[in-house]
This record gives C-alpha cells, sequence and structure tokens, in this order.
C-alpha cells in the first residue's frame, strides 16, 4: 500500500518533562485525571500540550501530533470547534453564573430532551460522577434498598460506591464496597441470579461499549428483569451519547433506561453532565412529590452558561450535520488500512484494532499472543515519535483524510519497529524507558517517581 510521508521529525520532549516534574510537585499524580498521567504514556515521553485544532495538538516542544482520544472521548466536533466557541463567547458577554435560572437552562432542557425523547426530565451538572451517584441516590430512595448491580464495564464513578469495586479503594470503608454486585455484560442468567430476592436498587450499565455490542434480546431482557424485580435500570451514556447517536444507545438498541447518565461530548470538551428520565423519579428531587424529597443534584457550576451553551451548539451541529457518520467513516478508513498493513507485514495475530468504527482500541499482543503492557508501550513510543498521539483510535468529525493517512504513515513505521521485537520475542533494546501501567491501581508502582524536596 501506499502511504504519504510522515510528519515533520519530532524535536524531543525536554520542555514538556521539565513542566511534568514541576507538575508532579504541585499537582498529586502530574495530572487532574488518572487516565491522563505520565504513567499512560512512555517513560519521558508525555506529551504537555499548548493548544488544539480539529484533530491536531501541540505540545510545548513545538510537536504536531494527530489527537485521539480527542480529550477523554468529549470532543467529537474537534478542537477549537467554530461554532461551539462562537456560542460561548456570545453568552459569557452577558455573565456566566446569577442567583436565579437563566432562560437558557430552560432551552437547554428543550434541546436535550428532543434529542433524548425516552426521557422526560433532565438536570445538568458538571461532571459524569455526579450525574450517575444522583441517579444511585434516587434508585435507592425510590426503591428502599440499597444494593447496586453495576455491569463489570470500565469505571462509573470516582464516588465511594463504585471506587470501593476497584483496586484504588484505600479510604473507603470496607461495607461500602459490600453493598455493590458486579455482574458479566451479555449474561442474561447472571444478572437474574444478583437480582433475585429483590434487593437491588439500581442496575447501572453501558447499554454498549467500544469492543461489546448487545446480544439480540440481551437489553430487552434487562428491561424485564428489573421491571420483574422493581429495580431502576440506569444507562452510562457518558461515552454512548453522542457517539453511537445523539439520542445515546438507548435510542439505537431501542430499549428506554429508567435513568441515564450523560457527559463527555454533550460541550465539546465544556464540562457538562446532565441526569435524565422518567418525571415520576426525577419529580422526588424536586417541589410536586408527596414523597420524602431527594437531594438530587445541586450545583452551583451546573447551570453556568458557558456550558449550557456549548450544549445548545453541539445539539445544533448534530441536529443539522450528521458528525456521527464522519468520525465513523474516519474510523472505518483506519482500521482498513491498520488491518493492510499489519497483515502485510506478517503481524495481523499480535497489532490489530477492534471495536466501533467511532470508537477504536489497538491491542498489542506479544510473541506469545498474550495482551503485554510492554508490548503496549513499545507502540505508543513509536508513535508518539512520529506525530500520533493516544491511547486509542478513538476518532472524531475533525479526523479528515489527511490525518488518516498521516497516522496510518505513522503506523506502518511504528509496526516494523513492533515485528522486531515480536522477532526477539522482547522489547529489550527497543523501549526507552518502563512500561505504562493501569490508570486505577492500588500502588504507584511500577511507575513510582521518586519524591523531590525542592521546587
Amino acid at each position: 500500500m501506499t502511504l504519504p510521508p510522515d510528519l515533520p521529525p519530532h524535536h524531543g520532549f525536554a520542555r514538556s518533562n521539565a513542566l511534568q516534574r514541576r507538575l508532579h510537585e504541585l499537582v498529586p499524580g502530574g495530572a487532574h485525571t488518572y487516565a491522563r498521567g505520565a504513567d499512560q504514556y512512555p517513560e519521558q515521553m508525555a506529551p504537555i500540550l499548548v493548544r488544539g485544532n480539529g484533530c491536531r495538538v501541540w505540545d510545548a516542544d513545538g510537536n504536531q501530533y494527530v489527537e485521539y482520544g480527542m480529550g477523554l472521548r468529549s470532543v467529537t466536533l474537534g478542537h477549537a470547534c467554530a461554532p461551539v466557541l462562537d456560542a460561548v463567547t456570545t453568552t459569557i458577554a452577558d455573565g456566566v453564573n446569577f442567583s436565579r435560572p437563566t432562560e437558557l437552562e430552560l432551552l437547554a432542557a428543550e434541546d436535550f430532551l428532543d434529542l433524548v425523547p425516552g426521557a422526560d426530565m433532565v438536570k445538568f451538572a458538571k461532571n459524569g460522577s455526579d450525574a450517575t451517584t444522583a441517579a444511585v441516590r434516587l434508585a435507592r430512595a425510590v426503591s428502599g434498598r440499597q444494593r447496586l448491580a453495576v455491569c463489570e464495564q470500565p469505571f462509573f464513578s470516582v464516588d465511594d460506591w463504585f471506587i470501593a469495586t476497584t483496586p484504588m479503594s484505600a479510604g473507603i470503608p470496607a461495607q461500602v464496597g459490600a453493598e455493590t454486585v458486579r455482574f458479566p455484560y451479555n449474561d442474561v442468567d447472571a444478572l437474574a441470579a444478583v437480582l433475585a430476592g429483590d434487593t437491588v436498587a439500581a442496575v447501572v450499565m453501558e447499554a454498549a461499549t467500544a469492543t461489546a455490542e448487545p446480544e439480540p434480546g440481551y437489553l430487552q431482557a434487562v428491561r424485564a428483569l428489573c421491571d420483574r424485580h422493581g429495580t431502576l435500570l440506569v444507562f452510562d451514556e457518558m461515552i454512548t451519547g453522542f457517539r453511537w447517536a445523539a439520542g445515546g444507545a438507548q435510542s439505537v438498541y431501542g430499549v428506554t433506561p429508567d435513568l441515564s447518565c450523560w457527559g463527555k461530548a454533550m460541550g465539546n470538551g465544556f464540562p457538562i453532565s446532565a441526569l435524565a428520565g422518567r418525571r415520576e423519579y426525577l419529580e422526588r428531587g424536586g417541589l410536586r412529590t408527596d414523597a420524602d424529597r431527594v437531594f438530587l443534584l445541586s450545583t452551583t457550576h451546573g447551570p453556568e452558561t458557558s456550558g449550557l451553551a456549548a450544549f445548545r451548539a453541539v445539539a445544533a451541529a448534530y441536529r443539522t450535520g450528521d458528525p456521527i457518520a464522519r468520525m465513523e467513516a474516519a474510523g472505518a478508513a483506519l482500521a482498513t488500512g491498520f488491518t493492510a498493513l499489519a497483515t502485510e507485514l506478517g503481524i495481523g495475530d499480535h497489532l490489530r484494532v477492534r471495536g466501533r468504527s467511532s470508537c477504536l482500541i489497538f491491542e498489542t499482543l506479544d510473541s506469545h499472543g498474550n495482551p503485554c503492557q510492554a508490548f503496549r508501550t513499545l507502540f505508543l513510543q513509536e508513535l508518539l515519535q512520529r506525530g500520533v498521539l493516544g491511547q486509542s483510535f478513538v476518532t472524531s468529525a475533525a479526523h479528515d483524510h489527511d490525518a488518516i493517512a498521516a497516522t496510518l504513515s505513522a503506523c506502518a513505521a511504528a509496526a516494523e519497529v513492533y515485528r522486531t521485537a515480536l522477532e526477539r520475542g522482547t522489547v529489550d533494546g527497543l523501549l526507552r524507558g518502563r512500561s505504562v501501567a493501569p490508570a486505577i491501581r492500588r500502588t504507584a508502582a511500577p511507575r513510582q517517581i521518586e519524591t523531590s524536596t525542592s521546587r
């Protein structure tokens, strides 16, 4: 296959590394999100970014990258998207935060409920964990139960009810985790066993993930089980919302949850999240209920105008255009080209992409065919050197033909190095530092850094 030349030569990471050292002195972990941490990238090769436009970003050393993941999947229209920025700058010129609701809150709610017809009401917040925890609290109040059934999927909240189930549970009372039961995806019998006894307040799950589609009838069976056992069904639409469809996975698969939780791409990078669902439940957090009120969501910054203006601009872009089709087309072209080049090199069983075309991941297997962090790190290292930044191949509508071509060029060269490691049976001599590590783990090892006493 014919590929274009690589992006301009890389200038190294000297300034990024210096800034990262300063960040470690002032910010625990050196980043405000664990998934953005330096330990998620090859050692001494974690760019500190200074700006972005479309699907490209620039770091403190002047290096340009085609970016994937796009703000942890929060940017679907592209960085610095003009209609979104114009809407925000126009709106905030009249103020950002007030002591009473604004008309903008009503208009944003109308826009949201127009996109998500299965929901009757919506309440806005600033991050996804606020929404999922509000859903859990409401489900417990409605059902009078404490237990939660949470699907074995990567992440749902920074709050205790979920983090207690992870390896990073220090500081959380043991009894908190005991109230959360995990169940496997696409296994109706397993969920039925968890719900038996009618003790579960809510089933919390993603309707689908990048690598797992629901089997025929699965989500309908989940809905029926929840109805049978008096359990509220909560869909986490943080990733699927505005990526599977503007109306989320629930609109794709035709199953309406009792409550749904939204965020990420709602604001194309601006902070906004939402809890939506059936009126009979959400009214428990309002003033039109005879029952004990639920402290649902009450945030100073939930209704600030920049996030709501950004959301309205995003909603307009999805109504008038088809950004999902563009990101899916970009992902499909990338997957096809990547598979072809890996196959041509004879390593298609060790280096491959899979998942929904708008939400691709890459798999890095060692010479024995096992997933391997060291081999993953080597691949990331070689991509970074060639102007591609990302822990996945999650696309946006801004990933154009040139970006995909540049990515495939970088992948072709990186795959050559990867093949060498496979032939040797080791990354020794090719990998320049320690391997990446899971973002959520019990100890700082294997990427612990020395403590500095100087600023």
